[in-house]
């Protein structure tokens, strides 16, 4: 199976970036920013990514559109401090391109501001790990 993974986070916390390196570390694939587009088409992309004001960032949407045909199936992982998980703004980008988007997903809480300090935890990044390498079977 073919996977690539990408990322995107524009806070300098860096809790989703945090969480693209132990995604990448569990399944020794590298990580990459969505600035970069995908060189193959690849079964599963590993979408690694915010909520921002309740929804995707724009970044991640234009990276979706650039490379909808080389999508086979998007895998979502996401933190967020206050809000839900980003399954849903992304569902509705991939269901408008044409793209499966996996029923199984990754999210945990991270820190901002004051709120939910120390997230993601060591344990929350092994668990988003484990579940990486469980959707490359």
């Amino acid at each position: 199976m073919n996977i690539a993974i990408r990322y995107y986070t524009r806070s300098k916390k860096g809790n989703t970036k945090k969480l693209a390196g132990a995604v990448s570390s569990a399944v020794g694939l590298p990580a990459a920013d969505v600035s970069q587009d995908l060189d193959e088409k690849v079964d599963r992309l590993f979408l690694i990514n915010a909520m921002y004001g309740a929804d995707i960032d724009t970044e991640v949407k234009e990276f979706l559109r650039r490379n909808s045909g080389k999508i086979g199936e998007i895998v979502n992982f996401s933190t967020s401090a206050i809000g839900s998980s980003t399954v849903n703004a992304v569902k509705k980008v991939a269901d408008s391109l044409g793209i499966r988007l996996s029923e199984k997903e990754f999210h945990c809480r991270a820190s901002w501001l004051l709120l939910n300090k120390g997230l993601p935890s060591d344990e929350d990044l092994r668990r988003a790990g484990e579940f990486a390498l469980s959707q490359c079977e």
